[in-house]
Formats: C-alpha cells, sequence, structure tokens
C-alpha cells in the first residue's frame, strides 16, 4: 500500500503533497496495474494540482479541503480557457473525469465529485476530425520505420508497421500475439485482434477480424523478425508493458514528430480512412468526400464495418478517425 499515514490524516493519508497523494491513491485503486490509465488520470490530475497552487485556485494542498466548490470552480476556470480557444472541449471534460476518479481514489467513495463533466462545463465535445490524418502516405510510412531502424528501434518501427496496417492501437501493437496471428493470416486470410484490446473487448463476443492483404503480411514479417528472443510479441521476456512503453514507445515519438506524425494514434486513423475508401470507393469526409451528403446508407454501413474493425462499440466515435457524417444524431444502427 502507498499509504503513508493515518487514513484522516492529511490528503486522507497519502502524504504532505496534493501532486505525490493523487497518483499514488490511484495506484493503490488499479492495484499497480493499468499502467497506461493511472500515468493518463495522473496527469491530468496534476494540471488540477497546478491549478489548485495558482493565482485563480483556491491555494490548497490538502485533498480533505476539496468539496464540489472547489471542482465546479475549477471546471469555471476550464469553460474560459475552451472558449479562449486554448484547450479542447475532450481536454477539459477528460481532466474533469480524472479529477473526479482521483477523488474517488484518494476518498474511498463518491461522495465529492462533479456528477456530469459535459454539464459542469456547459459544452459538448464533438467528437468530430478536422484535420487530415497523418500518415495516410505510406512512403511517409516507410521513411520513418527506416529512420527507426537505422537507430536500431526495430520494435518501435514494427509498432508503426502493425498500426498503420491493421488500425492497432499503441498497446494492441505491443501485446499482439504474433505466431498467432501469423498462422491465422496464412490459413485464413485474416487475423483476429483480441490482445490488448480496451475495455476487455477480447473474446469469442467480441472478435475483431481484419483482412489480410500485402501490408499486413509484411507488418506481420517485420514484427516477428522484430520480437525479441524467447517473447510472441514486443516485451522481451524480463521486461513488461510499461518498460516497452518508456525504453521503446516513448523514444520512437520523437522520430515520428520529426516526420511530421503526431502519435501512433494518428496511423489508426491514417487506416480508418484507407478502410473506408476501399469500402465505399470514396474519399473519407476529412479527405474531401462526400459520399455522406448522397448515401447515407453507404456511408453508415462503411463506419458500422470500421467500427468493428477498430474495436469500438459506437459508430458515432467513428467522426473521429475519417470525419463528419450528416447523420450524426440519427438511430442508424442496425446493419448486419
Amino acid at each position: 500500500m502507498a499509504l503513508v499515514g493515518r487514513s484522516d490524516g492529511r490528503n486522507f493519508g497519502y502524504g504532505r503533497q496534493l501532486s505525490y497523494a493523487g497518483p499514488q491513491a490511484l495506484k493503490d485503486m488499479f492495484g499497480g496495474g493499468h499502467y497506461g490509465t493511472v500515468k493518463a488520470h495522473g496527469d491530468r490530475w496534476q494540471a488540477f494540482v497546478k491549478w489548485c497552487r495558482s493565482e485563480q485556485g483556491p491555494g490548497i494542498n490538502d485533498a480533505r479541503q476539496i468539496d464540489r466548490k472547489v471542482l465546479a470552480d475549477y471546471a469555471a476556470y476550464l469553460r474560459d480557457v475552451v472558449r479562449r480557444g486554448d484547450l479542447a472541449v475532450s481536454t477539459a471534460q477528460n481532466r474533469l473525469s480524472s479529477v473526479n476518479r482521483t477523488m474517488a481514489a484518494l476518498r474511498g467513495d463518491q461522495h465529492v465529485k462533479l456528477p456530469s463533466p459535459s454539464k459542469a462545463l456547459g459544452m459538448q465535445r464533438t467528437g468530430i476530425r478536422h484535420s487530415v490524418p497523418q500518415g495516410q502516405d505510406r512512403d511517409q510510412v516507410n521513411e520513418i520505420v527506416n529512420a527507426l531502424c537505422r537507430n536500431h528501434q526495430q520494435r518501435a518501427a514494427a509498432i508503426v508497421l502493425l498500426a498503420r496496417a491493421t488500425g492497432m492501437r499503441l498497446r494492441e501493437a505491443i501485446l499482439a500475439d504474433l505466431p498467432r496471428l501469423c498462422r491465422e493470416a496464412s490459413k485464413l486470410g485474416r487475423i483476429n485482434i483480441q490482445d490488448g484490446t480496451k475495455g476487455g473487448r477480447a473474446g469469442t463476443s467480441a472478435q475483431r477480424w481484419i483482412g489480410v492483404d500485402d501490408h499486413v503480411l509484411d507488418a506481420l514479417a517485420f514484427a516477428t523478425k522484430a520480437s525479441p528472443a524467447g517473447s510472441c510479441n514486443m516485451i522481451a521476456p524480463k521486461q513488461n508493458y510499461k518498460s516497452v512503453l518508456q525504453k521503446i514507445a516513448r523514444p520512437a515519438r520523437k522520430i515520428l514528430h520529426a516526420h511530421r506524425i503526431k502519435g501512433f494514434h494518428e496511423l489508426r486513423a491514417a487506416y480508418a480512412c484507407e478502410r473506408y475508401e476501399h469500402v465505399t470507393r470514396n474519399m473519407a469526409p476529412i479527405n474531401g468526400g462526400e459520399l455522406y451528403r448522397h448515401d447515407r446508407y453507404s456511408d453508415a454501413k462503411a463506419r458500422i464495418q470500421i467500427a468493428r474493425e477498430l474495436g469500438h462499440g459506437r459508430i458515432d466515435i467513428i467522426s473521429a478517425y475519417i470525419g463528419r457524417s450528416i447523420w450524426a444524431n440519427h438511430s442508424i444502427w442496425s446493419f448486419s
């Protein structure tokens, strides 16, 4: 346990500093696992702590002093930042959600929270992509792979190829069971993404079949060679997932940025746009396509298929990858 004092003491026993207490409570809540989730909540908590210590904030350093009014004031502060154009609505909502989660971890109850971050902000996130996904150009992706290999970062290069060829998330590309995927590709002509999936979406109830083409085969072959000896994925036998994030994925981001790629997730969006064009024979909306304006059925059907391939349970999320649709608020969900 990370408790350093009495649970009724300063910061509910998690130390003297608010900045330290939050992450420690989150680690306890998640049992030392879910590193990515803990880090995301922890980073957003630090933004809250910075506000608490600022001139606009309440000037407190003890979680016991945080009440609903403090949280409401923080929401009002974020609302002003969003209106100035310095923060996205989605980022503000995520920060409020993380403060809720961290307060629950610290207190051990749900008594101090904002019931609805979106209502507290008075703003709705659009969830619609407004910038063309980076990494759609495969020559650009190959340049990144070559640069990573020259820097002896073959595993990172394999992650890039898997993300672009299959739409895998970073975690999925790191944990992908390569021998199984190679067998499926050879025997079935398609692969089932099951390892490292988000929200427990794995197994027979949430299969994610991806059709195999030359790009997928090349990515699997490269990843198999880059996989450490004695491993079936990108994690060496004496490593863990957290170590791969820190020592493999994080350094690779510098090369991605140097080649005008914001992050691994952009490659997932590039995959989605490519799949939309393959399925509909039309460009994705973010690339200038207008199928969604005159053939809502075909547009919706393509979004459903892409949502399944990306492992999403809702098709409205696909607008964050490929761009807008005019039927987003309608009930077009029944395609099989």
